[in-house]
């Protein structure tokens, strides 16, 4: 397996022949009624209890899109809400995801400078070599803030090389009041989130930091749901791999985000989170699968791939 992030990235889409990615964002709640209605695990509010249901529904789902997908990324948030417990089941199940041959995204945005951008990176990209935490692993790459600049992301991008592994640096997010602010414009006319892809590119595209397959370690969050500004980035920043939220529950289509992939299917990851994991809860799911929760989630994943793989024949 190639040792730099961006070539195994980019021999993993070809081999499984897609850009879709899944996201897990569980909670509790929403989980399928035969875990959370197991005796050892139905209680919400017994931190042990709800993560290890957690961690069971998070493993059965890789086991159904492992062979289907590339990439799992993995959101701490979901985890820290139950601090220590949660905090090592998040570490728990990138174990997981490696054994199943998945690349694994902490999507984790942290962001901070000097020292302490240091520290983080040390947490969330080194693979411990201390005693007692010899077995555990980092992601092999992780989402960063880009809000103070190029001395927020270097640390983490140093991180990165030694490591052989990846950053993306959020550049213009999903979220409907992200235009507010990344899209603020200057005199000149350059957009805010413009002006911080041009900051990212800065630090991608170091020679020492481009893979055999042509593409950096270093790459860039773009929202599916701006599509308006997905071809001028793409274009302009050939060497980048980006990373695409937004696709399914937050409204983006396929056609919005593939327009970061390349003719070759390559440069982009398409992340969908609640529109896979909690398949079972839509009704087209349901009449064909009933309770099966699992089937839910692996027709979900299919119908995904064939929607992307559709969207991108549009472009061909």
């Amino acid at each position: 397996m190639a040792s730099h992030f961006a070539d195994r990235l980019y021999e993993v889409v070809r081999t499984k022949k897609t850009s879709l990615i899944v996201g897990l964002d569980p909670v509790y709640s929403r989980l399928p009624a035969a875990i959370r209605g197991h005796r050892a695990m139905n209680d919400e509010f017994d931190a042990a209890a709800a993560v290890d249901a957690i961690f069971d529904f998070c493993t059965q789902v890789m086991r159904i899109f492992a062979p289907m997908v590339p990439a799992v990324k993995i959101n701490i948030a979901y985890f820290e809400k139950y601090l220590w417990e949660g905090t090592e089941t998040y570490y728990n199940l990138i174990t997981e995801a490696d054994d199943l041959g998945l690349e694994v995204i902490g999507d984790v945005k942290r962001g901070d400078i000097g020292h302490t951008a240091e520290q983080y990176a040390a947490a969330h990209l080194e693979n411990p070599e201390m005693a007692g935490l010899e077995d555990t692993l980092a992601p092999d790459a992780i989402t960063i803030s880009s809000y103070t600049g190029s001395d927020g992301i270097e640390p983490f991008a140093a991180m990165a090389d030694k490591q052989g592994k990846g950053v993306f640096v959020l550049v213009r997010t999903s979220n409907p009041s992200a235009g507010a602010v990344q899209d603020f414009a200057d005199a000149d006319g350059m957009r805010m989130y413009e002006k911080v892809a041009e900051v990212v590119a800065g630090i991608a595209n170091k020679d020492e930091r481009i893979g055999e397959c042509g593409y950096s370690n270093i790459g860039m969050v773009v929202g599916g749901t701006a599509p308006e500004v997905t071809t001028a980035l793409r274009d302009k920043y050939d060497k980048v791999w980006f990373l695409v939220p937004g696709y399914g529950s937050q409204g983006a289509s396929g056609a919005d985000c593939v327009r970061f992939c390349k003719p070759d299917g390559s440069g982009a990851l398409i992340s969908a989170s609640r529109s896979i994991i909690y398949a079972y809860e839509k009704p087209k799911y349901k009449e064909q699968f009933g309770d099966d929760w699992k089937r839910c989630i692996e027709q979900a994943v299919i119908d995904a791939k064939v929607d992307l793989a559709n969207a991108m024949q549009t472009l061909l």
